[in-house]
C-alpha cells in the first residue's frame, strides 16, 4: 500500500485490469486422480448369506423314564426207572417280566412304579392227581412316591401289594394251598429312603426304612385264612408296625449279575421276612441262566414240625432274556 500510495509509477497494473485478467489459477473443477490403495485391490467382496427359515420347535421336558426286564427259562431232568439213586424224571418252565415307570422331576420330586410278574409250571410223573403244577407265581406292585430330604435321603411313602395269577398244589394232595386273591397283601408305608450308588455305579438300588407301617391281608378262600395268619372263618386281617426293604442290583461283573430283595414287616407280635436272590449269567444278548434262591420267615401262619417257621425256595433255569 505505501508504493501505490507513493511511487504509482511503479504499478503495472491497477485493480480494474486484474479482475478483468481473472484469478491466477482457476482449481474450479479441477480432477485429481490418486492411485487406487492396495487394500481396494485385495479386499474380498463380501457375499451375503442366503437367509433359510428355520423350524424352532420347542419340545416340553420328559421326567419319565421306561425300562423292562423279561425271561423265559426252562429245566429238564430225566430219570431212568432204575437209576440207582431213584428220583423221578420232571420238566418245569418260568417266565417273568418286570416292568417300570420312573418319574423324576429333577426339583426333588420321585415316583418310582415297578410292576413285577412271573409264572412257572412243572410236571413230575410221580403226581397222579395233577398234570402241572405251579413252581413260581407272583403278581407284585411296588409304588414309591419321595419328596428329597438331601442329596441321599428322600420322605418316602410306599405301597406294596402281591398275589398270585392261580392256584396251588403239592405232589398227589387235592388240596388248594394257595390262590388268586389268597392271599392278597397291600402294605403303606411312611419313612425314607436312601439311594445306594457305590462302587462307581456297579452297586445300585435303595434302602428303605419305615417307622410306620399299615398292613392288610385279604383271604378269599375260608379254609385258608388260618394257613395265613387270620382268625378261623375270616377274609381280611388288619394290623399295623414297621417295616424296612433293601432293593439292589450288584454287577459283579461283566456278564454276572446279583439281584437282591430283602423285605421285612413286624407288629412286634409277629414277623415276616423275605430274602429273594436272582444271580443271572448272561451268555449274550438273549440267553441266559438264572439262579433263584428264597428263604423265608414267618411267625404269624402254622409251625411245620421240620424246619418251623422257615421257608425255602431255589430252582436254576436256562432260557431267553431281553432287556431294555
Amino acid at each position: 500500500m505505501y508504493i501505490y500510495l507513493n511511487r504509482p509509477d511503479l504499478i503495472a497494473n491497477k485493480a480494474a485490469v486484474l479482475s478483468q485478467l481473472g484469478s491466477v489459477v482457476d482449481n474450479e473443477g479441477a480432477v485429481i486422480n490418486k492411485p487406487s490403495e492396495i487394500v481396494n485391490k485385495v479386499a474380498p467382496t463380501a457375499v451375503e448369506p442366503d437367509v433359510v427359515p428355520m423350524n424352532i420347535v420347542v419340545k416340553k421336558p420328559n421326567f419319565w423314564t421306561y425300562s423292562g426286564d423279561y425271561f423265559l427259562q426252562f429245566l429238564q431232568n430225566y430219570v431212568s426207572n432204575n437209576w440207582y439213586k431213584g428220583g423221578e424224571s420232571n420238566f418245569s418252565m418260568v417266565g417273568s417280566a418286570v416292568l417300570q415307570a420312573n418319574y423324576n422331576n429333577k426339583q426333588k420330586v420321585k415316583w418310582d412304579n415297578k410292576l413285577e410278574l412271573k409264572l412257572g409250571y412243572q410236571t413230575s410223573r410221580g403226581d397222579t392227581l395233577h398234570r402241572y403244577k405251579t413252581s413260581e407265581d407272583l403278581i407284585r406292585y411296588t409304588s414309591k412316591l419321595g419328596l428329597q430330604a438331601s442329596k441321599k435321603w428322600y420322605y418316602t411313602i410306599q405301597m406294596i401289594a402281591n398275589t398270585q395269577f392261580t392256584h396251588s398244589y403239592k405232589s398227589n394232595d387235592p388240596m388248594v394251598y394257595s390262590d388268586f386273591l389268597s392271599p392278597l397283601n397291600v402294605n403303606f408305608s411312611v419313612g425314607m429312603d436312601y439311594d445306594v450308588l457305590w462302587f462307581n455305579k456297579r452297586l445300585t438300588g435303595t434302602v428303605h426304612l419305615a417307622p410306620f407301617a399299615y398292613n392288610f391281608k385279604y383271604v378269599e378262600r375260608l379254609n385258608l385264612s388260618k394257613r395265613y395268619g387270620l382268625d378261623e372263618g375270616k377274609h381280611t386281617l388288619n394290623d399295623i408296625g414297621s417295616q424296612f426293604g433293601i432293593d439292589l442290583i450288584w454287577k459283579l461283573a461283566e456278564n454276572v449279575k446279583w439281584k437282591t430283595r430283602l423285605y421285612g414287616y413286624t407288629t412286634y407280635k409277629r414277623a415276616e421276612l423275605e430274602w429273594e436272590n436272582t444271580f443271572t449269567f448272561q451268555f449274550n444278548k438273549y440267553i441266559s441262566t438264572n439262579i433263584f434262591v428264597f428263604p423265608r420267615f414267618d411267625d404269624g401262619g402254622e409251625r411245620d414240625g421240620h424246619h418251623g417257621y422257615w421257608q425255602l425256595k431255589e430252582y436254576a433255569s436256562i432260557g431267553f432274556s431281553y432287556s431294555f
